[in-house]
């Protein structure tokens, strides 16, 4: 066979595995109900008997109930469940207990989540159906943004992602983040021949565990690539961001090794510098193309980067939701005109929901459910208000950052209603709490469309006051607008702190800014943010005095790569680091105070 006909061969089966993957998606998009329920069945015939379910549903036949019986006597008997009621489960797991705990089939690894939402990991079942659903999740999503904006087979990508390092329990379990997992995995190198795109970086600088080792080779290997690279992405904006903002301090150190084929005095690891080394030759012409690029950009503030250097790029690709969203303006400051593309719905427990909508902005995106993966319930969520009027079912429990209703299936949510997502998982999850808030906002065929909100328990409060993640991002961007106004500075990154140890209690905001700025104009800030925030518990509180004025501090340069080198050395890998948006660890407060260098108070209420 020719070259041309095996090219065309690979263009023929792309398309058709693009064209299957979609037609059995959008098939189990229109019977999402009847799907739910089957997915329910699999999984409690698949894990009938294990330890966890015999404690709430005995001996129950489920395969000779209907399925409208099995789904009730499911929600009836199983109750809502957390982390904490599993513990007790992975620990024995991963303790070396190989009876069926949570699943009949054995638990051979364990994912570890990032920490940075609950400030500490955990342990997370991770199986074969984790890569498998992984493989089908980034099939599917590369068929979508393909209809919308093709790319050639046989590309490659410029792809930000990071191994953690495995390690072993005294049990013999294997410990690694989700992402770790699968990279590892055979489905990693499947997806890439499926989808005919492959990841510039060798798999020795994917999981050489040092991420600024790996990030500088990453930029090496995608330069020297740099006409092939079809699209750039990372599991989260913020690695895309880092990435960059790190190529503005090295670019002379790139340009010099792709000139010369050698590669710098940082990368220390065998292994790492055999791979690139084995890639790469000297390319003079490359160099004095890219330094020319360069030394224009750096006049520009680095405006356009990505096209500018990597002109056959078509997108740019990743988790933009929830905590990524601050990270959009510089996203799009490097992007230029290129389509920031956002990436699918998931966590380390399961993967939720696709975006068959590629060409909407970041901040608008929905992801529409797949009904395979998992079953899912819903918890409707409302807001605390002396007026409302709740017609839509029973309120049976209070938490402090919303009041919530009776959980429902996927068959009965409504358009326009927040809820908490709960999962049912194959790998042991049962009614499992996944602490994500979304909205729906209407359907894709038969199955929910969700808008991510934010995670829930990430709140500012100090006494009546309550206010989500989403409350503080709005008030920091009005914060940020009077900062961008300057043209002088910028936000690298933020996060907050409900200070509680001196009376009155009040907000902290932790701003770290590249840039100079007039003092005056960080008062403005600082008043304009505590003004800016709506809840009435708040509004209230602050008027009465019983909270302070809110505190703005300012870290200096590099303090929220403390906080990431932090949460790195504790286990965590850079593709699933989130800054956190509220923090009470005490490490983390520290880093933060320490690094503090000026301090303003809000006047904002007089």
């Amino acid at each position: 066979m020719s070259i041309g006909q095996t090219k065309m061969t690979n263009y023929n089966n792309k398309d058709r595995i693009e064209t299957d993957i979609i037609g059995w998606f959008e098939e189990v998009a229109e019977e999402s109900v009847d799907v739910q329920r089957q997915t329910l069945r699999r999984i409690l015939e698949l894990n009938h008997g294990v330890e966890y379910l015999k404690k709430w549903i005995g001996d129950i036949r489920i395969q000779e109930m209907d399925d409208n019986e099995m789904e009730s006597i499911y929600a009836s008997l199983v109750p809502l469940a957390s982390h904490v009621d599993l513990e007790p489960f992975t620990q024995r797991i991963a303790d070396g207990d190989t009876t069926p705990l949570l699943t009949q089939q054995p638990i051979t690894n364990l994912s570890l989540s990032s920490g940075t939402t609950e400030g500490r990991q955990k342990f997370v079942p991770f199986t074969q159906h984790s890569s498998q659903t992984t493989l089908q999740i980034f099939k599917l999503a590369a068929a979508y943004r393909s209809r919308i904006y093709p790319i050639r087979g046989g590309g490659r990508i410029l792809e930000f992602i990071y191994s953690s390092k495995q390690c072993e329990t005294k049990g013999g379990v294997i410990v690694g983040t989700a992402t770790t997992h699968y990279y590892a995995s055979e489905e990693f190198k499947i997806k890439q021949q499926q989808t005919q795109s492959f990841t510039c970086s060798t798999r020795e600088v994917i999981s050489c565990g040092d991420y600024k080792q790996s990030t500088y080779c990453h930029l090496l290997l995608g330069l020297y690539f740099s006409h092939e690279v079809e699209f750039v992405t990372s599991t989260f904006a913020y690695s895309i961001v880092q990435a960059f903002r790190s190529f503005e301090e090295m670019w002379k150190e790139l340009c010099h090794d792709i000139r010369e084929g050698t590669l710098s005095s940082r990368i220390n690891i065998a292994k790492v510098q055999k791979a690139v080394l084995g890639t790469t030759q000297p390319n003079p012409e490359l160099a004095s193309r890219i330094q020319s690029v360069c030394e224009k950009l750096e006049k520009e503030d680095w405006f356009s980067i990505i096209p500018k250097l990597w002109p056959n790029a078509k997108y740019v690709y990743s988790i933009m939701t929830g905590s990524m969203q601050p990270y959009l303006t510089k996203l799009r400051h490097y992007s230029g005109e290129l389509p920031l593309v956002s990436a699918d719905y998931g966590s380390t427990e399961s993967w939720i929901g696709v975006n068959v909508d590629p060409k909407t902005p970041p901040e608008k995106v929905t992801f529409a459910v797949i009904p395979t993966f998992s079953y899912f319930e819903f918890i409707p969520l409302y807001r605390h208000k002396s007026n409302h009027n709740y017609q839509n079912g029973n309120i049976n429990s209070t938490n402090y950052d919303f009041i919530e209703g009776d959980p429902v299936p996927l068959s009965q949510v409504k358009t326009g209603q927040q809820y908490e997502v709960v999962l049912t998982t194959f790998t042991g999850l049962y009614r499992y709490r996944l602490g994500d808030v979304v909205e729906v906002e209407g359907f894709f065929k038969n199955t929910p469309k969700l808008n991510f909100i934010c995670r829930r328990n990430l709140i500012l409060t100090v006494n009546i006051d309550k206010n989500t993640e989403k409350d503080l991002q709005l008030v920091v961007e009005r914060g940020s607008q009077i900062l961008s106004k300057s043209k002088q500075a910028e936000l690298v990154d933020f996060t907050s702190h409900a200070n509680v140890a001196t009376q009155p209690g009040h907000y902290v905001i932790y701003w770290e800014i590249k840039g100079e700025i007039d003092e005056k104009v960080l008062d403005e800030c600082c008043r304009d943010m505590d003004a800016s925030f709506v809840d009435h518990g708040y509004v209230v509180s602050r008027r009465t005095k019983s909270i302070g004025p809110l505190e703005l501090c300012i870290v200096e340069k590099g303090t929220f790569k403390k906080i990431l080198e932090y949460y790195i050395g504790n286990g965590a890998a850079l593709s699933q680091f989130k800054t956190p948006r509220c923090t009470g660890n005490k490490v983390l407060l520290k880093i933060l105070n320490v690094c503090t260098i000026k301090r303003f108070y809000s006047t904002a209420y007089g």
